[in-house]
């Protein structure tokens, strides 16, 4: 397309005084739009016919024009009215503004960034009404976001890689409306480390509570038939029935519980005036250069405190077989695995985006926003994990096949 003549621009700002005369409500962008809008459907519409409006080679053709439907188009200018062209035999089907449609594209987009903001309906309502003084109803801000969720479908669905040095698992609550009933359900996210050291998140799935092994299982195989083949290392805490299925479907996978949420569950059992103590007293368990060692400053802790505090002790050796296995890692290694912290820093910009909700009429809306803060988050992970390279190769080393180097 070429330049525009600027002795046109100066015509059309013949009238220009101030902002409002090009930008406001009653602007000339927006009667240009509008314009601009018809002449490109009575384009389409010559296109259609065969011949130009008032050519005499029309005659007896079998269709003609048939003058115009009025409609009004929401778009970034405010309401722009628009007569479109019409034809007798109803066989025109405009592309420049299909039939139904009521708002030109780049509307539906602010209105889904509104959304993925944290923005109520009500909030939306307000602000396009402030902004672009338009009114529009709670009914349409739902069809147009719940058109993300084919994307959302086909986001569940995309190919994965066939490797994953770690992946992490957690789960954030959401009130839902499930059987009359507002009730807790979580929320779960797997979030994978590639092998190029950048975060992906894999998948959300909302559960029941109280999953069982069948669940996990689901979850896994899922993973695994998208083209996952291998995964090195899951970091969890505390999701019943999980390390069952993880065995069942990757059988090499190190399970590794998160060290941190160990250590905070540890102090809840503490008296205020001992945790910084305690505290103390447990880095040389998880800080501990081998297995052995550990062991040993497990043992050190109980003769130090477990006659106040027996619980402590029993705790970390009810789950001993999951905690160390990233002892066997180097500190590069032990860095990246021993906590949840990757996934719980998402699950914070997810819970900061759902708190304005009450709670969720459907699993599909909690679904399309968690969805939609979650693509947000993901803008931001662009450079992969520092020293990643040199933890790569250590991979390679402890999951031998698994990892390919050919990068």
């Amino acid at each position: 397309m070429g330049e525009i003549p600027q002795e046109l621009l100066d015509e059309l700002l013949a009238d220009y005084e101030r902002p409002e005369d090009l930008v406001g409500p009653d602007g000339l962008l927006k009667e240009l739009f509008g314009r601009l809008v018809e002449t490109a459907a009575g384009a389409e519409l010559t296109d259609h016919l065969g011949y130009e409006k008032g050519d005499a080679g029309g005659r007896g053709s079998g269709n003609s024009r048939n003058g115009t439907s009025s409609k009004t188009l929401l778009t970034d200018h405010g309401e722009v009215p628009v007569d479109m062209p019409r034809d007798r035999d109803g066989s025109f089907e405009p592309r420049i503004v299909e039939k139904g449609q009521t708002h030109f594209d780049g509307f539906d987009d602010k209105i889904i960034s509104m959304y993925a903001g944290g923005m109520t309906y009500a909030e939306i309502q307000g602000h396009l009404g402030d902004i672009y003084g338009v009114e529009i109803s709670k009914d349409f801000i739902t069809r147009v976001t719940d058109a993300v969720l084919n994307d959302v479908n086909a986001w569940q669905n995309r190919p994965l890689d066939p490797c994953y040095p770690i992946v992490w698992v957690d789960a954030l609550v959401v009130k839902i409306r499930t059987d009359g009933v507002v009730r807790n359900r979580p929320a779960y996210l797997v979030l994978g480390l590639n092998v190029e050291g950048r975060k992906e998140a894999l998948g959300l799935w909302i559960g029941k509570g109280g999953e069982s092994a069948k669940f996990w299982l689901k979850i896994f195989n899922d993973l695994r038939n998208r083209g996952t083949e291998s995964i090195c290392v899951v970091c969890c805490d505390g999701l019943t029935a999980l390390p069952e299925a993880i065995e069942a479907v990757y059988g090499d996978a190190w399970i590794q519980t998160c060290v941190v949420h160990l250590i905070r569950n540890s102090l809840k059992l503490v008296s205020y005036k001992d945790r910084r103590a305690v505290a103390k007293d447990l880095k040389p368990i998880y800080q501990a250069a081998t297995e052995d060692a550990a062991v040993a400053a497990l043992e050190n802790f109980d003769e130090a405190w477990g006659d106040k505090y027996p619980m402590i002790g029993e705790s970390w050796r009810t789950r001993w077989e999951l905690f160390t296995p990233f002892l066997a890692f180097p500190e590069p290694i032990r860095k990246i695995v021993y906590t949840t912290n990757s996934i719980e820093a998402v699950n914070r910009q997810l819970r900061k985006i759902i708190k304005t909700r009450g709670h969720f009429p459907t699993d599909d809306a909690a679904l399309k926003l968690l969805w939609l803060a979650l693509r947000n988050a993901e803008k931001k992970w662009t450079y992969p994990i520092k020293d990643w390279p040199r933890a790569l190769h250590q991979f390679a080393i402890y999951f031998p096949g698994q990892i390919p180097l050919d990068l």
